[in-house]
């Protein structure tokens, strides 16, 4: 079965309420919580038929605050399905049993910058890892070839640190991530391939999946991380002016790839090293000093600065934030330096603790989310009319599973689905479906929506 996935023009808004001053803060609610008890998934190469992880609790088990931390347990798996690999990574994602220790009150670093590194510097809203640009390889001068990470033959120089983006595009999923052993992460904005603009993997094609949110150009992107300096992280729109003003634009990235052909100097005027001249096998863009950093750029407002970020209004803090946002290009590609770095705005202190501190206040997230939840969750249902496949996608995956029936006009359910709590696709397949007029009815708590499809044979 052939399967397309179409761009999507609906908006969703995530409204909060609190019954504390201290559960107003983001940090705190902005978490998806396991709430049903679903357990991650994943495809292995060859197979379309999603596997259940049944000893892997999905997205966030639990969140506890006191007056200057907010600790967040999760397992590091999603909702959505992973996998497979096919660059050959033999790792799979796991329970990492993370404990997760982020300071309500994020401090802007005014010293000497601290430069992201290798592995987490970041945590999504699902408890999903990020990492930076890297993946553990580099130029090694008097070998001449790349080692280090998942190449033999390391370390390489640390000179010419190689981009994971591009370089290990191959072995990411649908939804742009891949496991380091157990540590299941994304290097860039996590929304599937098939979604973009352009599409640069067609690994959605046989081993469909979706993502943490779905890109939105009408409406600001949602809150869906922070980084180990507890800065929040959002997606790739936001409000053109710092001030909330100037409507609805892509966050652009000030840097751009250098105008060179050899690799000597870094774009300061370093002389360093030599890395390999510029050719086809060692293209632009396939190490992080290839690019250079505008500063003209970040003074225009919709160009973020030397951090990947800005100081603005956004929906959960309208008093102003400093945030990162995930860069992308024109046509939805992730673009350089693509979530946090190469430095970070803030003083790095997230950290992860082998257990929690006492006196503690649990936060669950059913505690003071309003009714307006249901009313904005939006869902777009597609392509309609639909021939083979009816898909439902919400653009960031809900607090809580909504089940989807596909009701015939007679009224008889023909099909059913969940679109489980921190996932945002779920389809049906019109294979053995007949020709005809058909509802789609969703139903979040006590909230029911339907809508009426066609099918056609």
């Amino acid at each position: 079965m052939k399967r397309k996935i179409f761009q999507l023009t609906t908006g969703i808004a995530l409204i909060i309420s609190a019954s504390s001053e201290a559960q107003t803060n983001p940090a705190i609610t902005s978490w998806i919580q396991n709430t049903s008890g679903i357990t991650g998934r994943h495809y292995i190469s060859g197979s379309s038929t999603p596997i259940a992880d049944a000893t892997y609790p999905a997205n966030v088990q639990a969140v506890a605050y006191n007056a200057t931390n907010v600790y967040v347990s999760c397992s590091g798996i999603p909702a959505y399905v992973i996998g497979p690999y096919l660059d050959g990574n033999p790792n799979q994602g796991g329970n990492n049993n993370n404990k997760y220790k982020i300071p309500l009150n994020p401090v802007q670093n005014t010293g000497t910058l601290t430069s992201t590194t290798g592995g987490t510097i970041g945590v999504f809203i699902n408890g999903v890892s990020l990492f930076d640009y890297r993946d553990g390889v580099s130029y090694k001068n008097s070998t001449g070839t790349d080692v280090g990470g998942p190449i033999p033959g390391g370390p390489g120089d640390g000179v010419w640190n190689r981009d994971a983006v591009l370089a290990e595009k191959a072995g990411f999923d649908c939804a742009k991530g891949h496991p380091a052993m157990t540590n299941y992460h994304h290097h860039q904005n996590p929304s599937a391939f098939n979604l973009d603009l352009t599409v640069l993997s067609t690994v959605c094609n046989l081993y469909l999946a979706d993502g943490l949110y779905v890109i939105d150009s009408t409406v600001h992107s949602p809150l869906i991380g922070f980084a180990y300096d507890g800065f929040p992280i959002y997606g790739a729109y936001g409000y053109k002016n710092t001030n909330g003003t100037g409507g609805i634009v892509r966050m652009k990235s000030s840097f751009s790839l250098r105008s060179i052909t050899t690799r000597t100097t870094y774009y300061d005027g370093t002389t360093v090293t030599s890395g390999p001249v510029v050719s086809v096998s060692h293209p632009l863009g396939e190490y992080r000093e290839d690019y250079q950093y505008n500063p003209t750029s970040s003074g225009t407002p919709d160009y973020l600065d030397i951090h990947n970020g800005r100081f603005c209004v956004t929906p959960e803090y309208p008093l102003g934030t400093y945030a990162y946002f995930c860069t992308v290009d024109a046509t939805w590609n992730s673009a350089y330096p693509y979530v946090v770095g190469p430095t970070f705005y803030g003083t790095k202190v997230v950290t992860t603790v082998p257990s929690l501190p006492g006196g503690l206040t649990s936060y669950s997230s059913t505690t003071g989310i309003s009714n307006a939840i249901n009313e904005n969750l939006k869902v777009s249902i597609y392509p309609n009319p639909a021939n083979d496949v009816l898909f439902i996608q919400s653009h960031l995956g809900g607090q809580s599973n909504r089940k989807v029936e596909l009701i015939d006009a007679l009224g008889k359910v023909v099909q059913t689905q969940t679109l489980f709590q921190g996932s945002t696709m779920c389809y049906f397949d019109l294979q053995t479906v007949y020709a005809g007029i058909y509802f789609v009815s969703i139903t979040d708590g006590d909230k029911i929506e339907t809508s009426k499809v066609v099918v056609t044979k």
